[in-house]
Protein backbone atom coordinates (compact mmCIF):
# COMPACT_ATOMS: atom_id res chain seq x y z
CA UNK A 1 0.00 0.00 0.00
CA UNK A 2 1.45 3.29 -0.71
CA UNK A 3 2.35 5.23 2.15
CA UNK A 4 0.19 8.45 1.62
CA UNK A 5 -3.30 5.94 1.79
CA UNK A 6 -3.16 4.40 5.12
CA UNK A 7 -3.93 7.85 6.94
CA UNK A 8 -6.07 9.28 3.91
CA UNK A 9 -8.45 5.96 4.83
CA UNK A 10 -7.95 6.28 8.10
CA UNK A 11 -8.92 10.10 8.18
CA UNK A 12 -12.06 9.93 6.29
CA UNK A 13 -12.99 7.21 8.87
CA UNK A 14 -12.72 9.43 11.43
CA UNK A 15 -14.51 12.25 9.88
CA UNK A 16 -17.96 9.35 9.25
CA UNK A 17 -17.98 9.61 13.41
CA UNK A 18 -15.67 6.32 14.14
CA UNK A 19 -14.08 7.04 17.79
CA UNK A 20 -11.48 4.80 16.29
CA UNK A 21 -10.22 2.97 12.44
CA UNK A 22 -7.79 0.28 11.74
CA UNK A 23 -6.48 -1.38 8.63
CA UNK A 24 -4.45 -4.54 8.80
CA UNK A 25 -2.67 -5.94 5.67
CA UNK A 26 -1.63 -9.22 5.08
CA UNK A 27 0.55 -11.06 2.47
CA UNK A 28 0.63 -15.13 3.81
CA UNK A 29 2.36 -17.31 1.73
CA UNK A 30 1.67 -21.27 2.37
CA UNK A 31 2.76 -24.53 1.55
CA UNK A 32 2.27 -28.07 2.52
CA UNK A 33 3.15 -31.35 1.43
CA UNK A 34 1.60 -34.78 2.18
CA UNK A 35 2.42 -38.46 2.25
CA UNK A 36 -0.23 -41.77 1.79
CA UNK A 37 0.68 -45.28 2.21
CA UNK A 38 3.90 -44.99 0.53
CA UNK A 39 3.94 -42.25 -2.08
CA UNK A 40 3.30 -38.48 -1.82
CA UNK A 41 -0.43 -37.85 -1.93
CA UNK A 42 -0.90 -34.12 -2.73
CA UNK A 43 0.80 -30.46 -2.78
CA UNK A 44 -0.38 -27.17 -2.94
CA UNK A 45 1.17 -23.47 -2.35
CA UNK A 46 -0.72 -20.41 -2.37
CA UNK A 47 -0.36 -16.65 -1.82
CA UNK A 48 -2.79 -15.05 0.27
CA UNK A 49 -3.20 -11.23 0.12
CA UNK A 50 -5.99 -8.63 1.60
CA UNK A 51 -6.80 -5.95 3.46
CA UNK A 52 -9.30 -5.10 6.29
CA UNK A 53 -10.82 -2.13 7.50
CA UNK A 54 -11.84 -1.88 11.30
CA UNK A 55 -14.20 1.06 12.22
CA UNK A 56 -15.05 0.79 16.05
CA UNK A 57 -17.87 3.19 17.34
CA UNK A 58 -18.44 2.84 21.07
CA UNK A 59 -17.94 -1.05 21.43
CA UNK A 60 -19.75 -1.43 18.30
CA UNK A 61 -17.38 -3.20 15.46
CA UNK A 62 -18.10 -2.67 11.35
CA UNK A 63 -15.49 -4.64 9.58
CA UNK A 64 -14.89 -4.83 5.54
CA UNK A 65 -12.31 -6.32 3.72
CA UNK A 66 -10.69 -6.21 0.03
CA UNK A 67 -8.35 -8.22 -2.08
CA UNK A 68 -7.90 -4.60 -4.18
CA UNK A 69 -5.46 -2.07 -2.45
CA UNK A 70 -6.71 0.50 -4.57
CA UNK A 71 -7.53 3.95 -3.15
CA UNK A 72 -10.94 3.23 -4.99
CA UNK A 73 -11.58 0.53 -3.67
CA UNK A 74 -10.53 0.71 0.30
CA UNK A 75 -12.59 3.96 0.58
CA UNK A 76 -15.51 2.62 -0.76
CA UNK A 77 -15.45 -0.30 2.17
CA UNK A 78 -14.97 2.50 4.20
CA UNK A 79 -18.37 4.21 3.03
CA UNK A 80 -19.83 1.44 2.85
CA UNK A 81 -19.44 0.53 6.83
CA UNK A 82 -20.02 4.13 7.31
CA UNK A 83 -23.68 4.17 5.99
CA UNK A 84 -25.39 2.93 9.08
CA UNK A 85 -23.59 6.07 10.82
CA UNK A 86 -24.12 9.59 10.09
CA UNK A 87 -21.98 11.60 12.45
CA UNK A 88 -19.30 13.82 11.54
CA UNK A 89 -15.89 14.48 13.38
CA UNK A 90 -13.08 16.50 12.75
CA UNK A 91 -10.68 14.25 14.02
CA UNK A 92 -7.11 13.51 11.79
CA UNK A 93 -4.53 10.96 12.06
CA UNK A 94 -1.40 11.40 13.53
CA UNK A 95 1.23 8.73 12.93
CA UNK A 96 4.07 8.10 15.30
CA UNK A 97 7.62 6.52 14.20
CA UNK A 98 6.89 3.09 12.42
CA UNK A 99 8.05 -0.53 14.43
CA UNK A 100 9.13 -3.50 12.87
CA UNK A 101 8.88 -6.78 14.47
CA UNK A 102 10.00 -10.07 13.33
CA UNK A 103 8.86 -13.07 15.45
CA UNK A 104 11.74 -15.45 14.34
CA UNK A 105 15.42 -16.00 14.67
CA UNK A 106 16.55 -14.50 11.68
CA UNK A 107 20.26 -15.90 12.43
CA UNK A 108 19.00 -19.24 12.56
CA UNK A 109 15.96 -19.13 10.31
CA UNK A 110 15.61 -21.60 7.44
CA UNK A 111 13.34 -20.01 4.49
CA UNK A 112 10.61 -22.23 3.55
CA UNK A 113 10.47 -19.73 0.53
CA UNK A 114 13.55 -20.51 -0.98
CA UNK A 115 14.00 -23.96 -0.02
CA UNK A 116 10.78 -25.38 -1.46
CA UNK A 117 8.52 -28.58 -1.37
CA UNK A 118 11.25 -30.77 -2.66
CA UNK A 119 12.85 -30.30 0.70
CA UNK A 120 10.50 -32.08 2.47
CA UNK A 121 10.04 -35.33 1.05
CA UNK A 122 12.54 -37.36 2.68
CA UNK A 123 11.19 -36.22 6.42
CA UNK A 124 7.68 -37.81 4.91
CA UNK A 125 9.59 -41.11 3.40
CA UNK A 126 11.63 -41.54 6.58
CA UNK A 127 8.66 -41.04 8.72
CA UNK A 128 6.71 -43.62 6.33
CA UNK A 129 9.24 -46.24 6.99
CA UNK A 130 9.92 -45.89 10.71
CA UNK A 131 6.18 -46.50 10.91
CA UNK A 132 6.26 -49.90 9.34
CA UNK A 133 6.73 -52.07 12.33
CA UNK A 134 4.14 -54.37 12.21
CA UNK A 135 1.55 -56.37 8.96
CA UNK A 136 -1.24 -54.30 11.03
CA UNK A 137 0.07 -50.66 10.85
CA UNK A 138 -3.04 -50.61 7.97
CA UNK A 139 -2.35 -46.77 7.06
CA UNK A 140 0.09 -44.03 7.79
CA UNK A 141 -0.10 -40.35 6.71
CA UNK A 142 2.41 -37.70 6.95
CA UNK A 143 2.51 -34.36 6.24
CA UNK A 144 4.72 -30.87 6.35
CA UNK A 145 3.38 -27.65 5.91
CA UNK A 146 4.57 -23.72 6.54
CA UNK A 147 3.10 -20.59 6.50
CA UNK A 148 4.95 -17.22 6.11
CA UNK A 149 3.35 -14.17 7.18
CA UNK A 150 4.00 -10.17 6.40
CA UNK A 151 1.63 -7.88 8.24
CA UNK A 152 1.34 -4.15 8.29
CA UNK A 153 -1.26 -2.07 11.10
CA UNK A 154 -2.39 1.34 10.56
CA UNK A 155 -4.73 2.98 13.45
CA UNK A 156 -6.55 6.22 14.26
CA UNK A 157 -4.41 6.58 17.42
CA UNK A 158 -1.04 7.35 15.08
CA UNK A 159 0.18 3.17 15.05
CA UNK A 160 2.00 2.12 12.35
CA UNK A 161 3.64 -1.78 12.73
CA UNK A 162 4.72 -4.35 10.87
CA UNK A 163 5.76 -8.16 12.03
CA UNK A 164 6.49 -11.10 10.04
CA UNK A 165 6.09 -14.21 11.10
CA UNK A 166 6.70 -17.59 9.58
CA UNK A 167 5.32 -21.52 11.47
CA UNK A 168 6.18 -24.95 10.80
CA UNK A 169 4.52 -28.00 11.38
CA UNK A 170 4.60 -31.51 11.27
CA UNK A 171 2.10 -34.33 11.57
CA UNK A 172 2.14 -38.20 11.57
CA UNK A 173 -0.70 -40.76 11.77
CA UNK A 174 -0.67 -43.96 12.11
CA UNK A 175 -3.43 -46.72 11.80
CA UNK A 176 -3.52 -49.94 13.02
CA UNK A 177 -6.49 -52.82 11.70
CA UNK A 178 -7.48 -56.29 12.80
CA UNK A 179 -10.43 -57.63 11.59
CA UNK A 180 -12.92 -54.97 11.99
CA UNK A 181 -11.59 -53.49 14.58
CA UNK A 182 -9.13 -50.23 13.56
CA UNK A 183 -7.26 -47.75 16.26
CA UNK A 184 -5.18 -44.68 15.21
CA UNK A 185 -2.65 -42.60 16.96
CA UNK A 186 -0.71 -39.09 15.91
CA UNK A 187 2.28 -36.43 16.61
CA UNK A 188 1.48 -33.29 15.33
CA UNK A 189 4.31 -30.50 16.47
CA UNK A 190 4.55 -27.11 15.37
CA UNK A 191 7.03 -24.47 15.50
CA UNK A 192 7.44 -20.25 15.16
CA UNK A 193 10.20 -20.61 12.82
CA UNK A 194 11.21 -22.28 9.19
CA UNK A 195 13.04 -25.85 8.26
CA UNK A 196 15.47 -25.04 11.50
CA UNK A 197 12.63 -26.87 13.28
CA UNK A 198 13.28 -29.91 11.81
CA UNK A 199 17.32 -30.06 12.43
CA UNK A 200 16.25 -31.19 15.79
CA UNK A 201 12.84 -32.96 15.22
CA UNK A 202 12.79 -36.76 15.49
CA UNK A 203 10.74 -37.66 12.62
CA UNK A 204 11.70 -41.30 12.74
CA UNK A 205 10.74 -41.60 16.63
CA UNK A 206 7.00 -39.58 16.36
CA UNK A 207 6.42 -41.83 13.52
CA UNK A 208 7.19 -45.15 15.41
CA UNK A 209 5.53 -44.07 18.30
CA UNK A 210 2.51 -43.59 17.10
CA UNK A 211 2.18 -47.02 15.15
CA UNK A 212 3.22 -48.82 18.41
CA UNK A 213 0.56 -46.52 20.09
CA UNK A 214 -1.70 -48.03 17.20
CA UNK A 215 -0.90 -51.44 17.95
CA UNK A 216 -1.36 -51.52 21.85
CA UNK A 217 -4.79 -49.65 21.62
CA UNK A 218 -5.68 -51.76 19.16
CA UNK A 219 -5.27 -55.03 21.16
CA UNK A 220 -6.70 -53.11 24.98
CA UNK A 221 -10.27 -54.07 25.95
CA UNK A 222 -12.45 -51.61 25.76
CA UNK A 223 -12.81 -49.73 29.32
CA UNK A 224 -16.17 -49.68 31.61
CA UNK A 225 -17.40 -46.25 32.27
CA UNK A 226 -18.68 -44.37 35.63
CA UNK A 227 -17.16 -41.34 38.36
CA UNK A 228 -13.34 -42.32 38.95
CA UNK A 229 -10.69 -40.72 39.63
CA UNK A 230 -8.36 -39.78 36.65
CA UNK A 231 -4.53 -38.53 35.90
CA UNK A 232 -4.29 -37.03 32.71
CA UNK A 233 -1.14 -36.85 30.58
CA UNK A 234 1.01 -34.09 29.68
CA UNK A 235 1.47 -31.73 26.45
CA UNK A 236 -1.77 -32.34 24.27
CA UNK A 237 -3.46 -32.93 27.44
CA UNK A 238 -4.09 -29.42 27.86
CA UNK A 239 -6.80 -28.98 25.33
CA UNK A 240 -9.44 -29.89 27.71
CA UNK A 241 -8.13 -26.83 29.61
CA UNK A 242 -8.02 -24.86 26.65
CA UNK A 243 -11.39 -25.55 24.93
CA UNK A 244 -13.88 -25.77 28.25
CA UNK A 245 -11.71 -23.01 30.55
CA UNK A 246 -9.81 -21.05 28.11
CA UNK A 247 -12.38 -19.59 25.14
CA UNK A 248 -14.45 -18.77 28.70
CA UNK A 249 -11.63 -16.48 29.76
CA UNK A 250 -11.44 -14.59 26.79
CA UNK A 251 -13.17 -11.24 26.67
CA UNK A 252 -14.84 -12.40 23.56
CA UNK A 253 -17.46 -14.63 25.89
CA UNK A 254 -16.90 -12.40 29.11
CA UNK A 255 -18.66 -9.28 27.36
CA UNK A 256 -21.50 -11.67 25.89
CA UNK A 257 -21.99 -13.00 29.11
CA UNK A 258 -21.45 -16.22 27.43
CA UNK A 259 -19.18 -17.32 29.98
CA UNK A 260 -18.92 -19.45 33.34
CA UNK A 261 -16.41 -17.03 35.40
CA UNK A 262 -17.95 -13.17 34.27
CA UNK A 263 -17.87 -11.32 37.48
CA UNK A 264 -15.61 -13.71 39.16
CA UNK A 265 -12.22 -11.84 38.90
CA UNK A 266 -10.51 -12.19 42.20
CA UNK A 267 -12.30 -15.23 43.43
CA UNK A 268 -11.20 -18.70 44.05
CA UNK A 269 -12.41 -20.72 40.97
CA UNK A 270 -9.84 -23.73 41.24
CA UNK A 271 -7.96 -25.43 43.53
CA UNK A 272 -5.09 -24.14 45.26
CA UNK A 273 -2.42 -25.97 43.91
CA UNK A 274 -2.94 -24.98 40.14
CA UNK A 275 -1.99 -21.61 38.57
CA UNK A 276 -2.62 -21.50 34.64
CA UNK A 277 -1.58 -18.86 32.34
CA UNK A 278 -1.61 -17.75 28.55
CA UNK A 279 2.10 -16.86 27.14
CA UNK A 280 2.54 -15.39 23.55
CA UNK A 281 6.10 -14.69 24.42
CA UNK A 282 7.89 -18.11 24.32
CA UNK A 283 10.97 -18.16 22.01
CA UNK A 284 9.82 -20.54 18.91
CA UNK A 285 6.63 -21.74 20.73
CA UNK A 286 3.95 -22.16 18.07
CA UNK A 287 1.60 -20.06 19.26
CA UNK A 288 3.81 -17.27 20.28
CA UNK A 289 4.28 -13.53 18.96
CA UNK A 290 5.34 -10.29 18.35
CA UNK A 291 2.68 -8.53 18.72
CA UNK A 292 -1.03 -9.40 18.18
CA UNK A 293 -3.42 -8.55 15.22
CA UNK A 294 -4.15 -5.19 16.70
CA UNK A 295 -0.63 -4.62 16.97
CA UNK A 296 0.02 -4.92 20.50
CA UNK A 297 2.66 -6.38 22.03
CA UNK A 298 2.45 -9.93 23.37
CA UNK A 299 2.83 -10.84 27.12
CA UNK A 300 2.41 -13.56 29.49
CA UNK A 301 -0.36 -13.09 31.20
CA UNK A 302 -1.37 -15.31 34.52
CA UNK A 303 -5.41 -16.48 34.66
CA UNK A 304 -5.17 -17.92 37.72
CA UNK A 305 -2.35 -18.16 40.37
CA UNK A 306 -3.17 -20.44 43.27
CA UNK A 307 -6.66 -21.28 42.15
CA UNK A 308 -7.92 -17.12 42.13
CA UNK A 309 -9.07 -15.97 38.84
CA UNK A 310 -6.99 -13.17 37.65
CA UNK A 311 -7.08 -12.14 34.47
CA UNK A 312 -8.72 -12.22 31.54
CA UNK A 313 -7.71 -12.36 27.55
CA UNK A 314 -8.02 -9.16 25.63
CA UNK A 315 -8.52 -7.81 22.77
CA UNK A 316 -9.67 -3.19 22.38
CA UNK A 317 -13.28 -4.04 22.08
CA UNK A 318 -13.29 -6.09 25.41
CA UNK A 319 -10.89 -4.20 27.23
CA UNK A 320 -12.80 -1.25 26.36
CA UNK A 321 -16.11 -2.43 27.49
CA UNK A 322 -14.93 -4.39 30.77
CA UNK A 323 -12.38 -1.70 31.95
CA UNK A 324 -9.66 -4.14 31.30
CA UNK A 325 -5.90 -4.08 30.24
CA UNK A 326 -5.02 -4.82 27.34
CA UNK A 327 -3.48 -7.97 27.08
CA UNK A 328 -2.56 -8.65 23.38
CA UNK A 329 -4.66 -11.22 22.81
CA UNK A 330 -6.43 -9.59 19.43
CA UNK A 331 -5.99 -12.47 16.70
CA UNK A 332 -7.65 -13.51 13.24
CA UNK A 333 -6.83 -15.98 10.54
CA UNK A 334 -6.62 -13.52 8.29
CA UNK A 335 -7.37 -10.23 6.66
CA UNK A 336 -11.09 -11.39 6.40
CA UNK A 337 -11.53 -11.66 9.89
CA UNK A 338 -11.91 -8.58 12.54
CA UNK A 339 -9.52 -9.75 15.42
CA UNK A 340 -11.14 -10.51 18.68
CA UNK A 341 -9.57 -12.04 21.66
CA UNK A 342 -8.26 -15.52 21.54
CA UNK A 343 -5.67 -17.43 23.22
CA UNK A 344 -1.53 -17.95 22.17
CA UNK A 345 -0.02 -20.48 24.60
CA UNK A 346 -2.17 -21.56 27.26
CA UNK A 347 -1.25 -23.82 29.93
CA UNK A 348 -1.72 -25.37 33.11
CA UNK A 349 1.92 -24.33 35.14
CA UNK A 350 3.84 -27.21 36.50
CA UNK A 351 4.02 -28.38 40.42
CA UNK A 352 5.68 -30.74 42.49
CA UNK A 353 4.30 -34.31 42.23
CA UNK A 354 6.00 -36.91 40.18
CA UNK A 355 3.36 -39.19 38.20
CA UNK A 356 3.87 -42.24 40.85
CA UNK A 357 3.11 -40.38 43.70
CA UNK A 358 -0.11 -39.15 42.02
CA UNK A 359 -0.71 -42.77 40.87
CA UNK A 360 -0.23 -43.93 44.20
CA UNK A 361 -3.03 -42.10 45.75
CA UNK A 362 -5.81 -43.92 43.01
CA UNK A 363 -7.37 -47.22 44.01
CA UNK A 364 -9.24 -47.48 41.09
CA UNK A 365 -9.21 -45.06 38.05
CA UNK A 366 -7.98 -44.38 34.60
CA UNK A 367 -4.38 -42.62 33.03
CA UNK A 368 -5.02 -40.71 30.13
CA UNK A 369 -1.48 -40.87 28.71
CA UNK A 370 -2.87 -39.01 25.30
CA UNK A 371 -5.72 -37.45 24.46
CA UNK A 372 -7.41 -36.92 21.62
CA UNK A 373 -10.44 -34.76 20.04
CA UNK A 374 -13.02 -33.74 21.20
CA UNK A 375 -16.36 -31.18 21.75
CA UNK A 376 -16.79 -28.27 24.01
CA UNK A 377 -19.59 -25.67 24.30
CA UNK A 378 -17.88 -22.43 25.49
CA UNK A 379 -20.66 -20.86 26.94
CA UNK A 380 -21.11 -23.67 29.60
CA UNK A 381 -17.84 -25.05 29.68
CA UNK A 382 -19.25 -28.74 28.82
CA UNK A 383 -16.71 -30.99 27.09
CA UNK A 384 -16.23 -34.20 25.63
CA UNK A 385 -13.09 -35.75 24.81
CA UNK A 386 -11.59 -38.82 23.31
CA UNK A 387 -8.75 -40.69 25.51
CA UNK A 388 -6.13 -41.60 22.35
CA UNK A 389 -4.01 -43.66 24.82
CA UNK A 390 -5.28 -44.98 28.23
CA UNK A 391 -4.37 -47.24 31.00
CA UNK A 392 -6.56 -48.78 34.09
CA UNK A 393 -5.12 -47.71 37.41
CA UNK A 394 -5.64 -50.62 40.12
CA UNK A 395 -4.20 -50.37 43.80
CA UNK A 396 -2.22 -47.13 42.93
CA UNK A 397 -0.22 -48.42 39.52
CA UNK A 398 -0.82 -48.59 35.90
CA UNK A 399 -2.61 -51.55 34.63
CA UNK A 400 -3.84 -53.07 31.58
CA UNK A 401 -4.26 -50.90 28.47
CA UNK A 402 -7.65 -49.77 27.58
CA UNK A 403 -9.37 -48.16 25.13
CA UNK A 404 -12.70 -46.20 23.81
CA UNK A 405 -12.39 -44.01 26.90
CA UNK A 406 -13.85 -40.23 27.05
CA UNK A 407 -13.71 -37.88 29.48
CA UNK A 408 -16.95 -35.75 30.32
CA UNK A 409 -17.43 -33.17 32.44
CA UNK A 410 -17.86 -28.87 33.15
CA UNK A 411 -14.72 -27.19 32.85
CA UNK A 412 -15.31 -24.89 36.03
CA UNK A 413 -16.57 -27.82 38.04
CA UNK A 414 -13.02 -30.18 36.75
CA UNK A 415 -10.87 -26.90 38.30
CA UNK A 416 -11.86 -27.45 41.65
CA UNK A 417 -11.14 -31.53 41.30
CA UNK A 418 -7.52 -30.99 40.22
CA UNK A 419 -5.90 -31.80 43.14
CA UNK A 420 -2.37 -32.71 42.21
CA UNK A 421 -0.16 -30.93 39.65
CA UNK A 422 2.90 -32.59 38.07
CA UNK A 423 6.48 -31.81 37.35
CA UNK A 424 6.64 -33.50 33.52
CA UNK A 425 5.77 -29.80 31.94
CA UNK A 426 5.10 -29.97 28.08
CA UNK A 427 3.84 -28.06 25.12
CA UNK A 428 1.89 -29.62 22.42
CA UNK A 429 0.91 -27.12 18.78
CA UNK A 430 -3.12 -27.65 17.84
CA UNK A 431 -5.47 -25.19 15.75
CA UNK A 432 -7.37 -23.02 17.10
CA UNK A 433 -11.37 -22.52 15.76
CA UNK A 434 -13.63 -19.77 17.17
CA UNK A 435 -15.22 -16.58 15.55
CA UNK A 436 -12.19 -14.80 14.34
CA UNK A 437 -11.51 -17.83 12.45
CA UNK A 438 -8.48 -20.61 13.04
CA UNK A 439 -5.54 -19.44 14.29
CA UNK A 440 -2.11 -21.46 15.41
CA UNK A 441 -2.25 -22.02 19.42
CA UNK A 442 -0.44 -24.26 21.78
CA UNK A 443 -2.01 -26.21 24.64
CA UNK A 444 0.03 -27.63 27.79
CA UNK A 445 0.26 -29.02 31.14
CA UNK A 446 2.26 -31.43 33.27
CA UNK A 447 0.29 -34.63 34.56
CA UNK A 448 -2.41 -33.59 36.46
CA UNK A 449 -4.66 -35.53 38.76
CA UNK A 450 -8.93 -34.77 38.98
CA UNK A 451 -9.96 -36.21 42.02
CA UNK A 452 -13.02 -37.51 40.47
CA UNK A 453 -14.30 -37.33 36.89
CA UNK A 454 -17.40 -38.70 34.39
CA UNK A 455 -15.78 -41.15 31.94
CA UNK A 456 -17.71 -42.49 29.12
CA UNK A 457 -17.11 -45.97 27.96
CA UNK A 458 -19.04 -49.62 27.59
CA UNK A 459 -21.52 -50.02 30.47
CA UNK A 460 -21.35 -53.93 29.81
Amino acid sequence: MSPALPKKILDFCLEAGADFAEIYEEETRKSYLSLKDNAIEGASASIVYGIGIRMIYGTEVLYGFTSDSSEEALLNIAKNLSLAKNQKGTKKTQFGAEQNYTSFCKDNFKDPRILGQSFKKDFLFAANMAARISPKILQLEASIGDTVQNINIWNSEGLQISDNRARTRFTVSATAAENSERTSAHEAPGALGGYEFLDSLPVKDLAKSSAERALRMLSAPHIKGGKMPVIMGNAFGGVIFHEACGHPLETEAVRRQASPFCGKLGEQIAHPVLTAIDDGTLNGVWGSLAVDDEGTPTQRTVLIENGILKNFLSDRVGAMELDLPLTGSARRESYKYAPVSRMRNTFIAPGNSTLQEMLATVDEGLYAAKMAGGSVNPATGEFNFAVEEGYEIKNGKLGNAVRGATLIGLGHEILPKISMIGNDFALAAGVCGASSGHVPAAVGQPSIKVDSILVGGRTS
